[in-house]
């Protein structure tokens, strides 16, 4: 991909054909729908700045197709879809246009309530992505589970967890809470990384100016680093057996573990092939956190988020910011996205707006996610994304599951690793 990067930069210096603004989404049926239906009402009402829009072509990733098309002078000028690691990228090669420059920016902001969640997306002052969505991480837990064994509540910190698990877990039958999610560099995003953001109030676990590992930097609640309070209850729980290194497909739906990390993109499935467990039998909650963190202070988790980025060889970028403009200061437009979506928008207001309440009605789920949107991180905007979670994998996951090495080592070699890596 950074090939790409650079054949991209060299061939932005050759002119390209201007004519329509083409704009590019995720290859989605429900958000092409919605994409569709904004592009058609603008159209009609813009004569003087047509939108050209497609969705983005099926090739290995989004971020190869996207890289290829521009390299070929085939690319959008406008494009969704693009996550914090591609985002970093594209910014590194000198190929975006920041939000900023416009005239109107801080008002939009203000009008959807993205103004703290587009401090994420900040680079060297700059922002150059518009935060679409927010998937917000929470934990699912079996409420039936919990209250056989005496829970009233989803456990809040580690020592209630691991209390779960003295209670309900079974060797190689029944486990109470499945920490790991898998081997792929992403998974860490949904494991380590929401742990982290958890027990650190969202704070940083990669320094993006620096290139510098945090894991065993930044002081956690209890006096200690904040990777090793996580590190060490990933630990207990392989070492106590209330948690292993997989576990059968649907397992929270079968019984096999009590409380797993999910995204609101699980509903529709659990809803359609697991009626008799979900939605009854399912309760929501943050992800736990060291005893130590003040228990009047709310949790910050991970966020799964996509956003939209202007390139800047696009000829007509006032019209394009127009565009932009219309579909994000209207909150119609938001509600229509949520109904087709069911993808949280980026606003602070989602479950005190009333224009959204008939939504929540009926879909306890995607309101317990709407909830904690304004609590949701998202990643470090590094270009390093894929080399620094493949390590944490090799370094972290893996040696803490399988017991080879102790919470502290694992951390301070990982860290040791991703910093030589990123030298």
């Amino acid at each position: 991909m950074k090939k790409l990067l650079v054949v991209l930069v060299i061939l932005l210096t050759i002119s390209f054909t201007f004519g329509t603004i083409n704009f590019w989404t995720a290859p989605n049926p429900q958000q092409e729908e919605f994409w569709k239906g904004m592009v058609e009402e603008w159209n009609a009402n813009n004569p003087d700045a047509q939108i050209k829009w497609k969705v983005i072509p099926a090739t290995g990733s989004s971020e190869e197709a996207i890289l290829t098309a521009i390299a070929s002078g085939e690319g959008p000028d406008l494009c969704t879809n693009i996550f914090s690691g591609f985002a970093a990228q594209l910014i590194e090669a000198g190929v975006l246009v920041p939000w900023n420059d416009f005239d109107g920016y801080e008002e939009l902001l203000e009008k959807r309530g993205m103004v703290e969640a587009i401090k994420g997306w900040e680079f060297g002052g700059n922002s150059y992505v518009i935060p679409i969505y927010s998937n917000p991480m929470l934990v699912w837990w079996r409420s039936d589970i919990l209250k056989e064994a005496g829970f009233d509540n989803p456990p809040r910190t580690y020592s209630e967890v691991l209390a779960l698990g003295e209670k309900v877990a079974i060797p190689k039958e029944r486990y109470a809470y499945a920490f790991i999610k898998g081997k792929n560099w992403w998974d860490r995003w949904y494991d380590f990384i929401t742990h982290y953001y958890a027990a650190g109030d969202g704070a940083p676990y990669f320094d993006v100016q620096n290139n510098k590992c945090l894991f065993n930097k930044v002081e956690g609640s209890s006096g200690d680093a904040i990777g090793y309070e996580v590190a060490n209850f990933i630990e207990e729980l392989f070492d106590k057996d209330y948690d292993a290194i997989s576990m059968i497909d649907n397992a929270l739906y079968l019984g096999a573990v009590v409380g797993q990390i999910n995204g609101p993109w699980d509903m529709p499935t659990a809803a359609s092939v697991f009626p008799d467990v979900y939605p009854e039998h399912i309760v929501f909650s943050t992800p736990p956190v060291p005893d130590s963190y003040p228990a009047d202070k709310p949790i910050k988790t991970f966020a799964d988020t996509k956003g939209m980025v202007l390139f800047n060889f696009a000829k007509d970028k006032d019209k394009i910011w127009e565009f932009v403009k219309w579909v994000y200061s209207d909150p119609e437009h938001d509600k229509k996205w949520l109904e087709l979506t069911n993808l949280p928008p980026v606003r602070d207001d989602l479950t005190t707006n009333e224009l959204f309440a008939s939504i929540f009605e009926n879909n306890t789920g995607l309101k317990a996610y709407a909830e904690y949107v304004p609590y949701a991180v998202p990643p470090a905007l590094t270009t390093f994304t894929t080399e620094i979670q493949d390590l944490m994998t090799q370094y972290l996951i893996e040696p803490l599951s399988l017991q080879k090495e102790t919470a502290k080592d694992a951390v301070d070699r990982t860290v040791n690793e991703i910093n030589k890596e990123l030298f």
